[in-house]
């Protein structure tokens, strides 16, 4: 089965009807909602770090749909694991020359340990690490 990698902007414009991409997310998710979809724990602190903001019905519609990742038969959350953060770390300190944050470089490490090429993002650093951007 095809796998692509959720990172979070995707998650994001999905909650967010005022988002510039948000009709492009739903879309997506239609598009694969029969195929496998990777994201990471490192990818929803993100997302509710970001949602936090913005008061107290988009940060339970974060939740809603994080626990909805629980029961779900094509979307899987990969945790974090004390060697994939110091991986992680190590590859943002190998990168000076790039504005990649540590959670790119989880996520970047994260797809090429499961072979996958494309990102439900429209984050610019995925194609500097060579995959595939769909939003």
């Amino acid at each position: 089965m095809r796998a692509v990698f959720a990172d979070t902007c995707f998650w994001i414009a999905l909650l967010n009807p005022g988002d510039a991409w948000h009709e492009i997310a739903l879309l997506l998710r239609e598009e694969y909602s029969t195929q496998r979809i990777l994201t990471s724990e490192m990818v929803i602190v993100e997302l509710l770090n970001y949602m936090a903001k913005y008061g107290a019905q988009n940060r339970l519609a974060a939740v809603s749909l994080i626990r909805s990742f629980e029961g779900s038969r094509n979307i899987d959350v990969e945790p974090l694991r004390t060697e994939k953060f110091w991986e992680a770390v190590a590859l943002y300190a190998a990168r000076p020359d790039q504005e990649w944050g540590l959670v790119d470089c989880a996520s970047f490490q994260l797809m090429q340990t499961h072979n996958i090429r494309e990102a439900l993002t429209n984050d610019h650093h995925f194609t500097q690490a060579g995959f595939t951007i769909l939003m």
